[in-house]
Protein backbone atom coordinates (compact mmCIF):
# COMPACT_ATOMS: atom_id res chain seq x y z
CA UNK A 1 0.00 0.00 0.00
CA UNK A 2 0.92 3.33 -0.99
CA UNK A 3 0.31 4.71 2.82
CA UNK A 4 2.81 3.76 5.41
CA UNK A 5 0.06 0.61 6.86
CA UNK A 6 -2.99 -0.81 7.22
CA UNK A 7 -4.42 1.84 9.93
CA UNK A 8 -4.62 5.30 9.67
CA UNK A 9 -6.21 8.60 11.89
CA UNK A 10 -7.92 11.12 10.34
CA UNK A 11 -8.94 14.30 12.11
CA UNK A 12 -10.31 17.87 11.32
CA UNK A 13 -10.82 20.96 13.58
CA UNK A 14 -10.47 24.21 13.85
CA UNK A 15 -8.64 26.39 15.68
CA UNK A 16 -8.96 30.35 16.25
CA UNK A 17 -6.52 32.54 14.77
CA UNK A 18 -5.67 33.87 17.95
CA UNK A 19 -4.63 30.51 19.25
CA UNK A 20 -2.56 29.28 15.96
CA UNK A 21 0.76 30.44 16.52
CA UNK A 22 0.81 28.05 19.60
CA UNK A 23 -1.18 25.47 18.83
CA UNK A 24 1.24 25.50 15.41
CA UNK A 25 4.68 25.26 18.13
CA UNK A 26 3.12 22.52 20.26
CA UNK A 27 1.44 20.15 17.65
CA UNK A 28 5.03 20.37 15.62
CA UNK A 29 7.17 20.32 18.57
CA UNK A 30 5.79 18.50 21.42
CA UNK A 31 2.88 16.52 20.60
CA UNK A 32 4.01 15.64 16.77
CA UNK A 33 7.06 13.67 18.11
CA UNK A 34 5.08 12.24 21.00
CA UNK A 35 2.88 10.40 19.04
CA UNK A 36 5.63 8.95 16.47
CA UNK A 37 7.38 7.59 19.92
CA UNK A 38 4.07 5.44 20.07
CA UNK A 39 4.90 1.82 19.01
CA UNK A 40 3.27 1.07 15.52
CA UNK A 41 2.88 5.16 14.53
CA UNK A 42 4.36 5.31 11.12
CA UNK A 43 4.14 8.72 9.66
CA UNK A 44 1.97 11.86 10.52
CA UNK A 45 0.89 14.63 8.67
CA UNK A 46 -0.94 18.26 9.38
CA UNK A 47 -2.58 20.47 6.69
CA UNK A 48 -3.95 23.44 6.56
CA UNK A 49 -7.35 24.63 4.58
CA UNK A 50 -6.00 26.09 1.18
CA UNK A 51 -8.82 28.44 0.35
CA UNK A 52 -7.87 30.28 3.94
CA UNK A 53 -9.77 29.59 7.43
CA UNK A 54 -9.57 28.19 10.68
CA UNK A 55 -9.69 24.27 9.57
CA UNK A 56 -6.98 21.75 9.96
CA UNK A 57 -7.16 18.42 8.57
CA UNK A 58 -4.26 15.55 10.43
CA UNK A 59 -3.74 11.93 9.58
CA UNK A 60 -1.84 9.56 11.66
CA UNK A 61 -0.81 6.21 9.21
CA UNK A 62 -0.25 2.95 11.57
CA UNK A 63 1.55 -0.06 11.29
CA UNK A 64 -1.99 -1.72 12.10
CA UNK A 65 -5.64 -1.28 13.55
CA UNK A 66 -4.20 -3.06 16.73
CA UNK A 67 -1.84 0.23 17.67
CA UNK A 68 -5.19 2.43 17.75
CA UNK A 69 -5.98 0.05 21.22
CA UNK A 70 -2.46 -0.55 22.48
CA UNK A 71 -1.40 0.50 25.86
CA UNK A 72 1.35 2.49 24.58
CA UNK A 73 -0.74 4.97 22.83
CA UNK A 74 -4.03 4.58 25.49
CA UNK A 75 -1.12 5.84 28.03
CA UNK A 76 -0.68 8.94 25.95
CA UNK A 77 -4.14 9.63 25.25
CA UNK A 78 -4.76 8.97 29.19
CA UNK A 79 -1.75 11.15 30.43
CA UNK A 80 -2.08 14.27 28.50
CA UNK A 81 1.43 16.61 29.18
CA UNK A 82 0.19 20.18 30.20
CA UNK A 83 1.03 21.68 27.29
CA UNK A 84 -1.67 19.37 25.82
CA UNK A 85 -4.21 19.69 28.17
CA UNK A 86 -3.64 23.57 27.69
CA UNK A 87 -4.26 23.66 23.82
CA UNK A 88 -6.90 20.47 23.66
CA UNK A 89 -9.72 22.30 24.40
CA UNK A 90 -8.91 24.96 21.78
CA UNK A 91 -9.78 22.06 19.33
CA UNK A 92 -13.21 22.79 17.77
CA UNK A 93 -15.69 20.97 15.89
CA UNK A 94 -13.39 17.90 16.04
CA UNK A 95 -14.08 15.08 13.59
CA UNK A 96 -12.08 12.11 14.76
CA UNK A 97 -11.73 9.01 12.76
CA UNK A 98 -9.93 5.59 13.60
CA UNK A 99 -9.36 3.67 10.00
CA UNK A 100 -8.67 0.42 8.60
CA UNK A 101 -7.64 1.07 4.82
CA UNK A 102 -9.33 0.17 2.49
CA UNK A 103 -7.79 0.97 -0.78
CA UNK A 104 -4.52 2.99 -1.20
CA UNK A 105 -2.34 4.07 -4.59
CA UNK A 106 0.66 6.11 -5.25
CA UNK A 107 2.98 7.05 -3.41
CA UNK A 108 4.14 10.01 -1.16
CA UNK A 109 3.10 12.58 0.04
CA UNK A 110 2.53 15.85 -2.58
CA UNK A 111 1.27 19.56 -1.62
CA UNK A 112 -2.52 19.60 -1.67
CA UNK A 113 -4.97 16.95 -0.15
CA UNK A 114 -8.25 16.38 -1.05
CA UNK A 115 -10.43 15.12 1.62
CA UNK A 116 -13.90 13.73 0.88
CA UNK A 117 -16.10 11.80 3.75
CA UNK A 118 -18.35 9.82 2.56
CA UNK A 119 -21.24 7.39 3.76
CA UNK A 120 -22.53 4.31 1.69
CA UNK A 121 -25.94 3.44 1.35
CA UNK A 122 -27.32 0.40 3.17
CA UNK A 123 -26.32 -2.22 0.95
CA UNK A 124 -24.05 -0.20 -1.43
CA UNK A 125 -20.57 -0.38 0.56
CA UNK A 126 -19.17 -2.55 -2.20
CA UNK A 127 -20.51 -0.74 -4.95
CA UNK A 128 -19.48 2.26 -3.36
CA UNK A 129 -16.02 0.89 -2.75
CA UNK A 130 -15.69 -0.14 -6.53
CA UNK A 131 -16.19 3.52 -7.82
CA UNK A 132 -13.38 4.76 -5.32
CA UNK A 133 -11.16 2.30 -6.13
CA UNK A 134 -11.41 3.04 -9.71
CA UNK A 135 -11.42 6.55 -9.56
CA UNK A 136 -7.83 6.28 -7.56
CA UNK A 137 -6.32 3.84 -10.01
CA UNK A 138 -7.19 6.08 -12.66
CA UNK A 139 -6.97 9.86 -11.08
CA UNK A 140 -3.02 8.60 -10.07
CA UNK A 141 -1.99 8.09 -13.29
CA UNK A 142 -2.71 11.75 -14.21
CA UNK A 143 -0.42 14.87 -13.79
CA UNK A 144 -0.82 16.35 -11.15
CA UNK A 145 -1.98 13.74 -8.66
CA UNK A 146 0.32 11.19 -6.85
CA UNK A 147 -1.75 9.03 -4.50
CA UNK A 148 -5.01 8.12 -3.25
CA UNK A 149 -6.10 6.31 -0.53
CA UNK A 150 -9.75 5.06 0.78
CA UNK A 151 -10.46 4.93 4.73
CA UNK A 152 -13.30 3.47 6.38
CA UNK A 153 -13.67 4.14 9.88
CA UNK A 154 -14.19 1.46 12.61
CA UNK A 155 -14.07 3.02 16.03
CA UNK A 156 -12.39 0.29 18.98
CA UNK A 157 -13.95 -0.26 22.03
CA UNK A 158 -12.34 1.33 24.28
CA UNK A 159 -13.24 4.30 27.23
CA UNK A 160 -13.37 7.48 26.40
CA UNK A 161 -9.85 9.19 27.14
CA UNK A 162 -8.47 11.86 29.38
CA UNK A 163 -7.60 13.71 25.87
CA UNK A 164 -11.20 13.68 25.09
CA UNK A 165 -12.77 14.67 28.17
CA UNK A 166 -10.73 17.54 28.19
CA UNK A 167 -11.56 18.83 24.15
CA UNK A 168 -15.45 18.90 26.22
CA UNK A 169 -17.84 18.18 23.09
CA UNK A 170 -18.18 14.64 21.65
CA UNK A 171 -16.35 14.12 19.08
CA UNK A 172 -17.68 13.39 15.37
CA UNK A 173 -16.84 10.46 13.39
CA UNK A 174 -16.53 10.10 9.30
CA UNK A 175 -17.70 6.99 7.73
CA UNK A 176 -15.68 6.04 4.70
CA UNK A 177 -12.86 8.74 3.48
CA UNK A 178 -11.47 9.40 0.81
CA UNK A 179 -8.33 11.39 0.09
CA UNK A 180 -6.76 12.24 -3.24
CA UNK A 181 -2.78 13.78 -2.91
CA UNK A 182 -1.39 16.04 -5.32
CA UNK A 183 1.08 18.14 -6.25
CA UNK A 184 -1.28 20.66 -8.28
CA UNK A 185 -3.91 22.03 -7.12
CA UNK A 186 -6.02 22.43 -10.41
CA UNK A 187 -5.79 18.57 -11.11
CA UNK A 188 -6.90 18.19 -7.30
CA UNK A 189 -9.83 20.19 -7.49
CA UNK A 190 -10.75 18.54 -10.49
CA UNK A 191 -10.82 15.03 -8.38
CA UNK A 192 -13.05 16.98 -6.05
CA UNK A 193 -15.84 17.61 -8.68
CA UNK A 194 -15.64 14.32 -10.47
CA UNK A 195 -16.45 12.56 -7.15
CA UNK A 196 -19.02 14.82 -6.12
CA UNK A 197 -21.30 15.05 -9.38
CA UNK A 198 -20.45 11.37 -10.41
CA UNK A 199 -23.70 9.50 -10.63
CA UNK A 200 -21.91 7.10 -8.96
CA UNK A 201 -22.23 9.12 -5.27
CA UNK A 202 -25.64 9.93 -6.04
CA UNK A 203 -26.81 5.91 -6.43
CA UNK A 204 -24.25 4.33 -3.45
CA UNK A 205 -23.37 7.26 -0.72
CA UNK A 206 -26.17 9.25 1.58
CA UNK A 207 -25.76 13.01 -0.35
CA UNK A 208 -26.27 14.23 2.93
CA UNK A 209 -23.25 13.08 4.47
CA UNK A 210 -20.93 13.98 1.61
CA UNK A 211 -18.47 16.82 2.69
CA UNK A 212 -15.78 17.86 0.83
CA UNK A 213 -12.66 20.52 1.40
CA UNK A 214 -8.99 20.73 -0.04
CA UNK A 215 -5.94 21.25 2.53
CA UNK A 216 -2.20 22.56 1.90
CA UNK A 217 0.68 20.64 3.55
CA UNK A 218 1.88 22.24 6.60
CA UNK A 219 4.04 19.60 8.27
CA UNK A 220 4.60 15.90 8.46
CA UNK A 221 6.96 14.34 10.79
CA UNK A 222 8.28 10.15 10.45
CA UNK A 223 9.08 8.04 13.02
CA UNK A 224 12.34 7.56 11.81
CA UNK A 225 14.33 10.15 12.67
CA UNK A 226 12.75 11.91 15.23
CA UNK A 227 15.35 10.71 17.68
CA UNK A 228 12.64 8.68 20.12
CA UNK A 229 13.61 5.19 18.79
CA UNK A 230 14.34 4.42 22.49
CA UNK A 231 10.67 5.28 23.19
CA UNK A 232 9.09 2.71 20.00
CA UNK A 233 10.07 4.28 16.60
CA UNK A 234 10.73 2.30 14.06
CA UNK A 235 12.85 2.80 10.98
CA UNK A 236 10.65 2.04 7.49
CA UNK A 237 11.26 -1.80 6.20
Amino acid sequence: MALLGSAAIAMWWDIAPAWRSEFEDWHSHEHFPERMGVPGFRRGSRWVSAHGGEGFFVMYELDGYDTLSSPAYLGRLNQPTPWSTKLMPQHRNMIRSQCRVLESVGGGLARYALTLRLSPRAGAQDALRAFVKAHAAACCVRPGISGAHLLMTQTPAIAQTTEQAIRGARDGVADWIYIVNGYDINAVTACEGEVRNAEELAMHADPAAAWSDIYCLSHTLEAVGTGLSGQGATPNA
